[in-house]
């Protein structure tokens, strides 16, 4: 008990405000501790059944809250089902911190147990792992795990560490009447900053704060960017997940077309190019004005346009990288790195007259094609697609300042980035596990996010996406609650495939029936009664209009609404909308 108490203490002076509790025998100490600490008013304790679930839920609240979370496991193969959460934090650079139970020294080899090697369980995907032996102060450990979180270590990235704590009985504290009150000391905590601790120095995509550089760069009292620039080049800004507002900033500065993905949290203002992976062609080599050169923030992860222009040897391309991020390995990709922000200047250049109002004359006809193939769709008995789905969504998000929008992989993502319409101004804060972009734990990474927020939080994903994470749906009658929106496009199965190579073969008839097994994997569960089973709210939706009443609803408390489509007519949709766009 002293030495949890002691691991608690260390938390706190660490500036950690939340902890996931996952709980078990011998992890017993660390919970009545953290009892203690919550009931002190020091942190908050999050209690959740499932080691996944608790992993993305802590993930979730390191990337609401922007200071490191922690989660806490019993020993065995509990540890071990946290490796998801801890492959996601090492790829996404978020802090998360693995409290993980252990046995003693002396059991460990001697077949006790839920015993088994937990130190160094997760290979490279922490950037520290250590053990503290039983009856050992843990304080030197979690401060040196602390500072390797934060990518504070020499030669480090920011992301997650792993502390293994062997624990002895007795592993409860003693009923004397007097240990509750004995070790409560008072901590001087850390003020937790306004802006993400981790994000100045090893956020996916390299996010920057405003005032390292583009506040170092000065706006006229009219609002206009002085042009910095010398030379004219016809370059395009490219803004990857997690490339903040800095890049919506650069482009408008120069007079540059603005590609952004929808969790590059730069995807607003007159520049911002809607569909624009659709529109590449029209400015390719052969077109009057072809790109010259890219300009890239953060990490692209979405679209294969984007992939090939980035390989595009024949175009001058610079990847802005002022920081470490945990994504990037010198020497393993093409772009000239740029760390300054007059470098990057100097290599975009201002955009030559008329290249930018090409790009805005292209994207205001792309819109208006792809809103009459979808109306079309609807009005054709199609019913409500994807695309149909992310447009009414990214609207609504966009009018509730404050608020958060989590995007699952797969479809959901690539329908906001294809029909989610550009706004004047980001109302919204944006999230999505693009890391390694996996669908598991999407719904406890929402949760997360909803829990160290406060704020109304949407969550968009495919029923494979919530079917894999529908544990995160159970949260005890005891534990806080969340104000979370889960948006689930219901088409009985994996949607995204039949919009690639495998959509080819579905249509072939020796393989069709292998393709929808294997890669439709259909279900025929009840999601109605799924939500009643785990206490949420349903609504299902059929029609655009339907749709509309249901976004309009206010984010109190938890609410599944369930999108009925249909996987039928998808890739012909998708070829529809590029084909509409290309002749526009």
């Amino acid at each position: 008990m002293d030495a949890a108490r002691y691991v608690v203490d260390a938390l706190e002076r660490a500036g950690i405000g939340h902890v996931v509790v996952a709980p078990g025998s011998r992890s017993a100490p660390l919970v009545y501790a953290l009892a203690e600490a919550e009931a002190d008013g020091r942190l908050s304790v999050h209690v959740r059944v499932d080691e996944r679930v608790a992993g993305f839920t802590a993930l979730g609240l390191a990337l609401g809250s922007g200071v490191p979370a922690a989660v806490v496991t019993t020993s065995g193969t509990a540890v071990g089902n946290l490796l998801p959460a801890v492959m996601e934090a090492n790829h996404s650079g978020t802090p998360l911190l693995v409290l993980s139970a252990d046995r003693p020294e002396e059991l460990r080899g001697t077949g006790a147990n839920q015993t088994t090697h937990q130190l160094d369980l997760f290979g490279d995907h922490v950037r520290f792992a250590t053990d503290v032996p039983a009856g050992v102060d843990p304080s030197s450990a979690i401060a040196t795990a602390m500072s390797a979180a934060r990518g504070r270590l020499d030669g480090i990235s920011a992301g997650p560490v792993q502390v293994n704590l062997a624990f002895r009985d007795p592993l409860t504290p003693a009923l004397d009447g007097s240990e509750w009150e004995r070790l409560l000391p008072t901590v001087d905590a850390p003020k937790v900053p306004d802006l993400p601790e981790f994000a100045d120095s090893d956020s996916d995509g390299g996010a920057i704060e405003r005032g390292d550089v583009a506040g170092a760069l000065p706006l006229p009292s009219g609002g206009v960017p002085e042009p910095l620039a010398s030379s004219s080049h016809r370059t395009v800004v490219v803004a990857g997940h997690g490339a903040g507002a800095d890049a919506e900033y650069f482009a408008r500065m120069l007079g540059l077309p603005l590609l952004a993905e929808p969790s590059s949290n730069a995807r607003f203002g007159p520049n911002a190019v809607g569909p624009y992976r659709l529109l590449l062609d029209k400015f390719g080599p052969d077109s009057a004005l072809p790109i010259e050169r890219v300009v890239l923030f953060g990490r692209p992860t979405l679209s294969r346009q984007i992939s090939g222009l980035l390989a595009n040897a024949e175009l001058e391309r610079a990847l802005f990288l002022p920081k470490p991020v945990s994504w990037f390995e010198a020497g393993h990709r093409t772009e000239l790195i740029l760390t300054q922000w007059d470098q990057l200047v100097g290599f975009a250049g201002q955009g030559p007259a008329g290249w930018l109002a090409a790009w805005q004359e292209a994207a205001a006809g792309a819109e208006t094609a792809l809103e009459t193939v979808l109306e079309g769709a609807v009005s054709n008995g199609g019913g409500l697609s994807g695309p149909d789905v992310a447009r009414q969504l990214w609207a609504r998000a966009q009018q509730e300042s404050g608020s958060n929008l989590m995007l699952g992989s797969s479809n959901p993502v690539r329908d906001v980035d294809l029909a989610g319409r550009p706004t004047p101004e980001n109302k919204v804060t944006t999230f999505a596990n693009r890391g390694l972009a996996g669908i598991d734990g999407t719904i406890a990474t929402a949760t997360g996010i909803a829990l160290a927020t406060g704020a109304a939080t949407r969550v968009l994903l495919g029923d494979v996406t919530f079917l894999h994470d529908s544990g995160a749906l159970n949260i005890g009658p005891t534990e806080q609650m969340p104000n979370l929106q889960v948006i689930v496009l219901n088409d009985g199965g994996g949607g995204i495939f039949s919009v690639l190579e495998h959509g080819t073969l579905a249509q072939a008839p020796n393989y069709a029936s292998a393709v929808e097994r294997f890669f439709g994997t259909p279900h025929t569960v009840d999601l109605a009664a799924l939500a009643v089973a785990y206490g949420w709210g349903h609504t299902l939706v059929r029609t655009a209009a339907e749709l509309t009443d249901a976004l309009a609803a206010s984010v109190v408390g938890r609410h599944i609404i369930e999108v009925a489509a249909s996987r039928d007519g998808l890739r012909e949709l998708h070829l529809s909308i590029s084909a509409a766009i290309a002749t526009h």
